[in-house]
Order: structure tokens, then sequence, then C-alpha cells
């Protein structure tokens, strides 16, 4: 078997070090920072614990299917899941409330009928079946599959159901998450709720395909889960899988150039100027990455271009005085008051209605309240992660942009609906810009990948796995399959499956 170099130690990268090893590789990681898991870091201060990057995970078969493939103990040996009931509880800009369950469209319709009257339900549940529809026409060329030469296939056709809707004397279809909202659900709360999971995933809704319908209905089918003691352990998991599969490890070595032989490459060039010769390399990195460090682009002609432009994450880590209270919901999202402003504000205008500058001053924000005792010194105390999207900071002059500790006071703000008398238990906090992100994971501004999505010109997809310099690979949120943690081990299993198994690879069966 042969040699392959990793550039980089994030998931999708520790994904197929893994996969790769046990086919007998011989695999080397070589990580600039100090240490693995790209975005899933962690901080730690006075006895509490906190995630900086994703709380949930969505979709853990891809990782139980990992840890099946590399080695006897299963992922539940290695981690403790926990799946998280509710799902959510949402809290509108009209004062009204909904808790969902997790994993039940019959629990959902019912909640969603008593909270925001009759009807609601039925139109979500009806919206959820279309989602399905849409799911399963694109979950194996989009998620399983390399991303082949007839890519623009997936770029043209919507796989999304829409129902006909009469406007203007003309009968169209909606082609948006926004018009799906507005045609289909009928109720803003309504369209607030599929929004919400566009947002998460730094997506605007009003370009966003129909076919973003599958995000909402990930977390319908296949439910929301926790792992115990913070996603970090996720990434610990993993990467003792790899140590375990004799995988190198090298932190602190930055990778500045790659090595070309015969037309191929041929390994890696180190900072401090030696050589890690190789047969393959996979490159864990953005393409703008990727592209500085081989200084020239990697891509082929007519392949998807990378994404841009996507916002980032403002993270804000609240250490409490006083315990979780029994029966709170592990996940809120308190929806913006003022949604067009919000979306002007990440991704500008699209319409003549004009956006304010600023920050919007009550964005949606994602409250995190785990039950977790490891993430607090003691029962009374409690560890809270608060979220919401904001444009990434593609300046590196204003990386340190003072503005974010007045936004986190936002955000603070509006977790007060969320969590009664926050600021009189708030110990201190910590804020987490797009620097932070920017920093763990080399992407300039600290932008976040979406997920890929069939539809919108391509827009929504990402560059294939393969490169046009043979024997360099790429993986990661950057590359297809696209961002997002499930994502990302999916793709660490296309690249591997394309080393051992050679272009004739065709996914999983």
């Amino acid at each position: 078997m042969g040699r392959i170099t990793v550039i980089g130690a994030g998931m999708g990268a520790l994904a197929a070090a893994a996969r790769l090893a046990v086919a007998g590789h011989r695999v080397a990681v070589y990580e600039r920072g100090e240490t693995y898991g790209g975005a899933l870091g962690r901080v730690e201060r006075d006895g509490f614990a906190f995630d900086t990057g994703p709380g949930l995970l969505p979709l853990p078969a891809v990782w139980r299917d990992l840890f099946v493939k590399t080695g006897k103990e299963p992922l539940e040996a290695c981690v403790e899941l926990v799946q998280v009931d509710p799902s959510a509880r949402h809290l509108f800009a009209d004062g009204t409330e909904v808790t969902l369950p997790n994993a039940s469209r019959a629990g959902a319709v019912t909640a969603l009928d008593e909270a925001l009257g009759a009807g609601a339900g039925d139109r979500w549940g009806d919206f959820l079946v279309r989602a399905r529809e849409a799911w399963d026409r694109t979950r194996r060329p989009l998620l399983e599959e390399p991303l082949w030469s007839d890519w623009p296939v997936l770029a043209e056709r919507e796989p999304y159901p829409s129902v006909p809707h009469k406007r203007l004397l003309r009968t169209r279809r909606a082609a948006t998450l926004a018009e799906i909202g507005a045609w289909e659900l009928r109720d803003p709360r309504l369209t607030a709720l599929l929004e919400s999971h566009a947002l998460a995933y730094g997506l605007d809704p009003r370009v966003a395909p129909a076919s973003a319908a599958v995000l909402p209905y990930l977390d319908h089918a296949f439910g929301t889960w926790y792992v115990r003691g913070g996603l970090r352990e996720l990434a610990r998991a993993v990467y003792e899988r790899c140590l375990a599969r004799r995988v190198e490890f090298h932190f602190g070595t930055e990778v500045t150039g790659i090595l070309e032989k015969d037309g191929r490459a041929a390994g890696i060039e180190l900072a401090d100027g030696s050589v890690a010769e190789a047969d393959f390399v996979v490159a864990g990195v953005a393409p703008d990455v990727l592209d500085r460090v081989r200084g020239t682009a990697v891509r082929g002609d007519g392949e998807v271009p990378p994404q841009r432009g996507l916002p980032s994450r403002l993270s804000v880590l609240l250490a409490l005085r006083g315990g979780r209270p029994e029966g709170t919901a592990h996940r809120t999202v308190v929806h913006a008051e003022d949604r067009e402003r919000e979306l002007g504000q990440l991704f500008g205008a699209v319409t003549n209605t004009g956006t304010s500058s600023g920050p919007a001053t009550r964005p949606t924000v994602t409250v995190l309240r785990p039950d977790d005792p490891g993430l607090v010194p003691d029962a009374e105390h409690e560890a809270i992660t608060l979220t919401a999207a904001v444009p990434a900071q593609l300046d590196a002059a204003q990386a340190e942009f003072e503005g974010y500790e007045q936004h986190a006071q936002h955000l603070i703000d509006v977790a007060e609906r969320a969590v009664p008398e926050l600021r009189e238990r708030l110990l201190w906090h910590e804020v987490r810009t797009p620097a932070h992100l920017a920093e763990a994971t080399g992407v300039a501004g600290g932008g976040v990948p979406a997920p890929a999505l069939a539809a919108a010109g391509g827009a929504l997809l990402h560059p294939a796995n393969t490169t046009a310099l043979p024997g360099l690979f790429t993986v990661g949120g950057w590359s297809h399959p696209g961002g997002g943690l499930a994502h990302a081990g999916m793709s660490g299993a296309l690249v591997a499956g394309l080393i051992v198994e050679g272009p004739e690879f065709r996914g999983s069966q």
C-alpha cells in the first residue's frame, strides 16, 4: 500500500485518515495548529466547558459507519450519544412559542396546531412529506457518491415538488425557501421555523433553492443528538481511532507547498524546508488555502467553483450561577423581531425594500442549554452557549472588530426571553468571533461552508474531491458534499473510496 499525507486535522481529514489507514496505507497528518478537530474546539474556564463549534450532532449514522469500518469498538463504546427530546423550543416574534418533539411528524403536527392554530400542523406535515421526496431524489448523488463530471444536471434540476401557486394570472412553483414559506406554509411563524434551518447553515432563505427543504427534514427524520461531554468528545474519539490505526500526527507543522513529479502529486513541502514524499496527498483545507499552498488553482476546467461570501458565526459562552431547571429544553431558537433587517445585514438586499446598516439588534439566536454535569463545576451552575450568524470578517485588519462585543450583548438581551433572569445569574461571558474561526480553520474571515444542495445553478454545490492534479484530493466542508459535521464525515468516506478503489468508485451501496 502507499504513503499518504493529509493536510489539516479537521473532522473530514480525520475521517479520511482513519479509513485509509485501516485499508493498509501509511498515513501522516500535518496540522499547522496544536490540536485536532478543526472547528470542533473547546473552551474551559473555572470548571466550565463549552463547545466552540457545532453543539448538536445530525445524522450520527455517518460516524457510526466510520467506527464500524475502522475497528471493533462501535461509536457508542467511545462516546455517549444522547437523543435530544424535545428537539427544539421556538420563540416567535409575536410572543407565541412551540416545543417540537424529536423525530415525530405526528407530534410536531399536534404541537403546531395547539400553539399556532388549527391547520398550521397539517401545512408543516405536508411540507415535510414534500421535503422527504426532495431528500430521496438527492441523497445519493449529493451525499453518497463522488461529484461526477455531469454535475450540471444537479445544478439545473429542482428536486423539491412544490405546490402550484397562482400569482399575477400565472401558475408558479416555489423556487426558493422563502417562497415555500410564503406560498405553502402561509404563516410567518412557520416561515420563521423553516428559515431558521437555513440560517443555521449560513444560507439566505430568500435565494436558497427550494431543495434546502431537506435541512429541516433531516432534523425530523433522523433526530437531534448530543454527545455527552460536548461534541469535542467526538473529535477526541475519532482522533484516538486514528492513533489506534497507526496514523502519524505532526502538530504545529505548516505545509507550504505540494510536491509534483511526473505530472502528479508526490508529497508536501513544510515551512522548515523539509519535504514529506507520498503517493497521494489529501488536503483538508479550503480551496483558497490550497491554491496558496500550491501556488496555482487545483480545479479543472468546468468544475464547480468554491462557495464564497458565506456568513460566519458569533458565539457567546455564558457561565451562570444557579442550576439548570428541570425540564429545560436543550435547544431554544429565539426568532428575530425584524426578519428583513436581519437578512439584509447578513446577505444584503435582494429587493427594493432596503436594509439598515449595522448588526440587527434582535437577531435569530440559538440558545443551547445541555443537561450535562461534565460541563459545569457542580449542580449549582449552568453553562449556556448562544450562537447567531454574522457576516464573515473578510478584512483581516478588522478581524478583532470591536462591534462584536456590542453584538454579543444583543445576543444576551435576546436570550433573556429564553432564560429568565439571565443577567442576574451571569458570572462571566466569553465571545468567540469569526477571527477565532479563521484561526482554527485557516479560512479567511472565518466563513462557514454550507451543505451541498441541488438546483440554484450549482451555487451550493462544492468542488469535487478529485482535482486537476492527479494524486491530490480534497476533503472537508469546502469540498463535496459540503459543510456540516455529517457532511465532513461523508467527504472522508468518499476520498478514501476514491484512493482505495480508484476512479471507478461509485460510493456506498
